[in-house]
Formats: structure tokens, C-alpha cells, sequence
């Protein structure tokens, strides 16, 4: 079975980017480099998480400080998937 590359997130919030209204998001599957240049970075573990997050649907930090809460959460759950030894064995 293959897996999907890249993930949807649809923004209840929509953001601007650019100057650009932006009502969705992709966030990519990580590889072992993301996860090392996080591990790298100082902060705390939830601003290393936004680090990651951002990397990974490959916008400006400041594009995932300024999501909606909700609409992170969903990001954050598409992350928790990624990085669950469960959801690896599916």
C-alpha cells in the first residue's frame, strides 16, 4: 500500500501569505532531516514544533504563529500521524 507524500489541511480560518488569501495548506510527510534540524534548534518543544510545521508545509514561521488555534490542531494531529509508531505499521 503506498502512502501519501503530502496532506491537505483545510483552514477554517483562512490566512494571508504574501498578501495572498490562502484558505488551505499542505503538509508534507517529514524525513530524518527535519526531524534533526529541529532537534537542533533552541526554544522550547512547542516552538520546535512550529519550526517543524512550518518546514514541513514549507511556509514562513510566521504563517503557522498566526493559524487560527483550530486549524493548527489539525496540522498537529496530521504530525502526531506521521511521527506515531502505530500509524507507520498501516
Amino acid at each position: 500500500m503506498e502512502k501519501k507524500n503530502t496532506f491537505k489541511v483545510e483552514l477554517e480560518t483562512p490566512i494571508k501569505i504574501d498578501g495572498v488569501q490562502v484558505s488551505e495548506l499542505n503538509i508534507r510527510r517529514p524525513k530524518v532531516r527535519d526531524l534533526l534540524a529541529v532537534s537542533k534548534q533552541s526554544g522550547s518543544e512547542q516552538e520546535r514544533e512550529v519550526n517543524l510545521v512550518a518546514n514541513l508545509a514549507e511556509v514562513p514561521i510566521e504563517t503557522i504563529q498566526d493559524l487560527d488555534l483550530q486549524d493548527y490542531l489539525k496540522m498537529q494531529e496530521i504530525l502526531k500521524g506521521f511521527l506515531s509508531p502505530a500509524m507507520q505499521r498501516k
